[in-house]
């Protein structure tokens, strides 16, 4: 099993958390300066403002040019997933998709309906027909319609609705990313068979054949 290690950042960051859901430090508060954090956690200054940086940018901690770190009201700042997709970055956002792609496709092979079925099969004809004719826009937008039904499929809403937020955001980004349609003729066949596997009502086969998908 492969163990992922904390940087020293993100231990501070864990920390920092902590340290506010026990409320030693609450909504309004000013952190200490950086040269106290830094004795205080035993790390050097840079790990000390890459920590802040973290806590900034999920919305626990605001920094006031030239007053301090201040703690936010969680409550009244929070984001909602949309919000939080528009100022990811698309590689993260796509990383997100792509982890969702593996479990709706396992689901969607043990509950999918014959209307599930049908959505799926006209999409992935409009992708394979977008790729021929080298429309990349169109094959783009009926690839995420393909995986959205897969989702859709899936008979889970909050899986379902995660994928389409995430998916929603990565249309321009596939746009600059490809510059023709060909990967999207070379993995046809692929897709095929995740739609014949899941027709099949075959979770492990589903999930193996999104595994290749993702890899290419």
């Amino acid at each position: 099993m492969l163990i992922l290690k904390k940087s020293l950042s993100e231990e501070v960051a864990e920390k920092l958390k902590e340290q506010i859901a026990a409320n030693r430090y609450r909504p309004g508060d000013r952190l200490p300066v950086e040269p106290e954090l830094m004795k205080l956690f035993g790390v050097g200054r840079s790990s000390v403002r890459e920590a802040i940086k973290l806590l900034v940018n999920s919305g626990l901690l605001r920094v006031q040019q030239g007053l301090g770190t201040f703690v936010e009201d969680a409550h009244k700042h929070k984001e909602t997933v949309d919000q939080r997709l528009k100022r990811a970055k698309e590689q993260d956002v796509d990383e997100v998709r792509q982890i969702l792609e593996l479990k709706i496709a396992e689901k969607a092979a043990k509950h999918r309906t014959r209307k599930d079925l049908k959505q799926m099969s006209e999409c992935l004809a409009k992708r394979k027909k977008a790729a021929e004719e080298k429309s990349l826009i169109d094959c783009i937008e009926a690839d995420i319609a393909f995986h959205t039904a897969i989702a859709t499929a899936s008979g889970n809403s909050i899986l379902a609705d995660l994928y389409k937020a995430a998916a929603s955001h990565l249309t321009q980004w596939f746009l600059t990313k490809y510059d023709s349609t060909q990967i999207f003729v070379s993995t046809h066949p692929l897709h095929k068979r995740l739609f014949d596997a899941i027709e099949a009502k075959d979770p492990a086969k589903a999930w193996k054949l999104a595994s290749e998908i993702i890899a290419h």
